[in-house]
């Protein structure tokens, strides 16, 4: 009831202190899901309102607050994107930081032969055997990372065409957990919640761009007070501790 009086007030405009407590709106690389929803958890077991989660991919997400949509919090899976955000003046300023890091691997289901040792020809003979799950490489992150590993390791040519190109990373990992796609191209964190895949190779780092998580508070959030607290709490030692556990690298 709480909760709903003062989403009511906040519509209409009402005291400053239903405003300031309101819960701040996140949105969120997909990536993120298990890592900020413990975060938000740990959150409002202090005392403050749970921030309310979105989840989806960087890119849809990035265009949503570019046409105008309104949000406290951006969390993306790459610069660019942060970098268009801010770009279009909707980052507060002095309020961007790195909040976490990742690696990228191939995943695939229980008894597919391991991807870890080859690279080129073999490479693209083994992972273009078959569709090919992965985030659509001309938007998404994930998907962007992973052409540029395969590029870097000669294979990209030949698997293109038997790519199955998901909507978001979370979606990539579906298609080779129900069986879709013998492997797919996600990030560890994807791969560790996952209970029917497991990792078959992890790319060099040196392969494609560092994987890199900005944060960031936006401009006409409706509850800045508290999504400025969240965020620095989510940059803290005891939010950076949530994300490790979730297997994402210390920012």
């Amino acid at each position: 009831m709480r909760a709903l009086l003062s989403l009511v007030l906040l519509l209409l405009g009402g005291p400053a202190w239903a405003q300031e407590r309101a819960a701040p709106l996140v949105l969120a690389a997909a990536s993120l899901q298990e890592a900020l929803s413990d975060a938000a958890d740990a959150w409002s077991a202090q005392g403050h309102p749970r921030p309310v989660l979105s989840f989806a991919a960087s890119s849809a997400l990035a265009r949503q607050i570019t046409a105008g949509g309104r949000a406290d919090l951006f969390a993306s899976a790459d610069t660019d994107w942060m970098d268009e955000v801010e770009r279009r003046g909707r980052v507060v300023p002095g309020t961007r930081a790195v909040l976490a890091r990742n690696r990228l691997v191939v995943v695939a289901r229980p008894g597919t032969p391991d991807v870890s040792a080859t690279r080129g020809a073999a490479l693209a003979r083994r992972l273009g055997a078959a569709p090919l799950a992965m985030a659509d490489p001309t938007a998404v992150p994930a998907g962007k990372y992973g052409e540029a590993a395969l590029r870097t390791l000669g294979a990209w040519d030949a698997v293109s065409g038997r790519i199955v190109r998901a909507e978001n990373v979370r979606a990539a990992l579906a298609l080779v957990d129900r069986g879709a796609a013998p492997y797919g191209i996600v990030y560890a964190t994807d791969a560790r919640a996952a209970t029917a895949v497991r990792i078959a190779g992890v790319f060099p780092a040196a392969s494609h761009p560092a994987i890199v998580y900005p944060v960031a508070r936006l401009t006409d959030g409706p509850a800045p007070r508290e999504a400025e607290a969240f965020r620095r709490f989510l940059l803290s030692r005891a939010g950076q501790a949530i994300l490790a556990r979730r297997g994402f690298a210390p920012r």
